[in-house]
């Protein structure tokens, strides 16, 4: 009786407290409830869930065979299917240390070295060669776990860096203060694909002769470069925001200059910029899809490359709306945990 009465107080404060209101109200319920009827009965109702491609096109409804035919590909891409226990372990490890790392308490030093355990492990995992594991050449990674490996390790070290060049376009030495501010303007001022670009087919013809280094290891660094110079612009938000008596409180106190920054304003300024610098983050998580012009298939390029079996054809819908959901899985989870970061730190009241 209570939650009924609850729930009627809040329809009527929030959707019905005005004729305006109300009318929205109720054409965003009716066509809400139209799409979500429709989408029933493609999915559910007048869908193949069991049979051949054949079967899906005699259906109206959603060809989900495709799915549970093309998951393995569009998961691991051309990694070989006697070896796949090895990107799936990978991808254990990698969510349960990030799971770890999540939690305050676990914010140690201790942490750093089980995420570079972690980077050893799983090039070994996935490279093989030794510890008897058959050797699975980088152009065969693929899918999700090469979408993971970019972007954690992309996250991993940007972040730091975009904090270094942030302070650096801030510096008082005029030599560091340009470089920063001009490697910054620089690589904002270009798109991300004509970094992948270069570091694919220019980058190569720099190299001494029988010196080759690893596709993804290029496309690692491109990534990297590209991030780091747009956290350096919102870690420099952040700073920003600090009022002038922290720092004339830190003077105050005979701290140096990398005192004040490490114990009085970072700890205040990255607080402030957590929503902006999870967003960077999540944009940075989708832009991997950005590899297959440097014919590197991650998750979005093992889907398109899965739709174009010719058994297969015309279930485009059905592929875009799985990877849909392991995008959206992945950037809500990382918006749910900014939101955490928000409320545990509570910003409000942390500048004075």
């Amino acid at each position: 009786m209570f939650k009924s009465k609850a729930l009627r107080t809040w329809c009527h404060k929030n959707l019905f407290n005005s004729k305006m209101n109300s009318f929205l109200s109720v054409v965003i319920v009716v066509i809400l409830f139209k799409f979500l009827s429709y989408f029933y009965a493609w999915f559910v109702t007048n869908a193949v869930w069991i049979g051949d491609a054949a079967a899906c096109r005699e259906a109206s409804g959603a060809c989900v065979v495709f799915i549970k035919e093309k998951y393995n590909f569009i998961l691991f891409g051309f990694y070989p299917r006697a070896e796949i226990y090895r990107p799936i372990l990978c991808i254990v490890l990698l969510l349960s240390l990030v799971i770890y790392s999540s939690y305050e308490k676990n914010w140690k030093k201790c942490t750093l070295i089980l995420w570079a355990l972690l980077f050893l492990v799983s090039t070994i995992l996935m490279g093989g060669g030794i510890f008897s594991l058959p050797i699975v050449e980088s152009d065969q990674w693929g899918g999700l776990p090469l979408t993971l490996i970019l972007s954690v390790v992309g996250i991993f070290v940007s972040y730091p860096l975009g904090i270094v060049l942030a302070l650096g376009r801030r510096s008082k030495m005029p030599i560091i203060r340009i470089f920063s501010t001009c490697y910054i303007e620089l690589i904002r001022g270009v798109p991300m694909i004509s970094l992948l670009f270069m570091s694919s087919v220019m980058f190569p013809l720099f190299l001494p002769e029988g010196v080759v280094i690893d596709k993804i290891i290029r496309a690692q660094i491109a990534i990297i470069m590209f991030v780091c110079a747009y956290m350096a612009e919102v870690v420099r938000g952040g700073l920003q925001a600090i009022p002038r008596g922290q720092y004339e409180a830190a003077e105050a106190l005979g701290l140096n200059y990398f005192q004040t920054m490490r114990l009085v304003i970072l700890p205040q300024a990255l607080k402030v910029v957590i929503p902006p610098t999870v967003n960077t983050v999540i944009g940075m998580f989708k832009d991997t899809s950005l590899v297959i012009i440097i014919a590197l298939f991650d998750l979005m390029s093992t889907m398109k490359t899965a739709l174009k079996d010719p058994e297969w054809l015309g279930f485009n819908v059905e592929g875009y709306i799985f990877i849909a959901l392991i995008y959206f899985m992945f950037c809500f989870s990382m918006g749910k945990y900014s939101r955490t970061l928000e409320k545990k730190f509570n910003r409000k009241g942390t500048l004075t």
